[in-house]
Order: structure tokens, then C-alpha cells, then sequence
């Protein structure tokens, strides 16, 4: 079991890394400069879950601490948000990604977080209070592309471009993506100490 875990996860880290990769450069031959690849929630949620998984299936392949659940559980977040992002609001958006790319960061990955959060869930308990840091970096992104769209006259996501569509329109965009965060918040916390009870009763049982 341990050695498909590590298998598992590197493998799954490295398609990621690799679909990251192929996205970058379609990136750049399309005339996206970096600076705005990497300014996409996708790329940035999908760098963590590539240190998350590589570090988590290293560690478990040589018996060391694996990653603290907090990270993991902040790249779980992440993860599964920009799943129901897309789903709602960018399927029928040119997200100028490759086909099997854009399957790969925005369908196949975030389920793949997801189980491994809840197949493998926090040795220790979690305290709501402490997964609510998670919501910080995604606070800190919207600050961020908010003061730099007028910058750069570029925004990563239509839902957050303020010259088409208004700041009232962002602000309630913002707000219904708060609420979805604070929810799969609770929930991920909820669920990881509740699978760790029943691992844990089914290991000692």
C-alpha cells in the first residue's frame, strides 16, 4: 500500500508538472508572457499540488514525515475550487490551454487532490481556526489581480476583469467565490478528521 501511495503520487505529480509545462510554452507562443501564466488561480493551485504530491510520495517512498496537512490541506482547497470555478463559470471560456492540458489541470488533478485527502486524511486532528489560514493566499489573489489587471490591462479570468464588466460584478463574483471557499473550507476540515477517526478505528479495530 505504502509503495503505491509514493508511486501514486510522483506519478500524478508528474503529469501535472508536465501538463504545466506544455501549457507554459503554448502560453508563450501565443503571446502570453509568464508573468500572466503564472497569474492564473489554475497554474498556482497546480504548482501546490505538485509540491504536494512529489514531497508527499518521496516522503512515504523513504519513510520520512510527510508533507503537514496544513500545506496539504490548503492545495486540496485550492485544487478543488478551481474545479468548481471552471465547471461554473469558465467551461465555455477559451482558456487558451491545450485540450488534454486543460483536462488534466482543471478536472483530473482536482480529484485527484481530493481523494488523496480523503484516502489518506491528517494524522492529527484539525482545528477550524488553523484551516482557515488557507483562505489567506486566496485573499491575497484577489488583491493582487485586482491592482495589477489595471497595470498590466489584463485580467486572468472574465469574472474578475473590471474594465468589461464593472467592479460591482467583480465584487459579486468575489463574494460567491468567498462563500464556496469558506464552505469547502469547513467541509475538507470536517471530512479529514472524520475519515482520520474511522482510519484509525479501522487500523486499532
Amino acid at each position: 500500500m505504502t509503495r503505491w501511495t509514493a508511486f501514486a503520487r510522483i506519478g500524478f505529480a508528474a503529469l501535472t508538472a508536465a501538463a504545466l509545462w506544455v501549457s507554459a510554452v503554448h502560453a508563450s507562443e501565443v503571446g502570453l508572457g509568464l508573468d500572466d501564466f503564472f497569474s492564473f488561480f489554475t497554474v498556482l493551485s497546480n504548482c501546490a499540488a505538485v509540491l504536494v504530491l512529489a514531497w508527499g510520495g518521496l516522503a512515504t517512498s523513504l519513510d520520512r514525515p510527510g508533507v503537514p496537512h496544513l500545506l496539504r490541506g490548503a492545495a486540496t482547497l485550492y485544487m478543488v475550487v478551481t474545479a468548481l470555478v471552471f465547471a461554473i463559470a469558465l467551461t465555455d471560456v477559451e482558456t487558451g490551454m491545450l485540450p488534454w492540458t486543460n483536462v488534466v489541470l482543471h478536472q483530473v488533478m482536482p480529484v485527484v487532490m481530493l481523494l488523496d485527502w480523503l484516502l489518506l486524511p491528517p494524522l492529527r486532528p484539525l482545528r477550524y481556526s488553523r484551516s482557515a489560514l488557507w483562505l489567506l493566499f486566496p485573499l491575497l489573489y484577489l488583491v493582487y489581480t485586482l491592482v495589477r489587471g489595471p497595470v498590466a490591462d489584463w485580467y486572468p479570468y472574465p469574472f474578475l476583469d473590471a474594465f468589461t464588466n464593472g467592479y460591482a460584478h467583480v465584487a459579486l463574483a468575489s463574494a460567491l467565490i468567498s462563500v464556496a471557499f469558506l464552505a469547502l473550507t469547513a467541509f475538507l476540515t470536517w471530512a479529514g478528521n472524520t475519515r482520520r477517526l474511522r482510519v484509525s478505528a479501522q487500523t486499532h479495530g
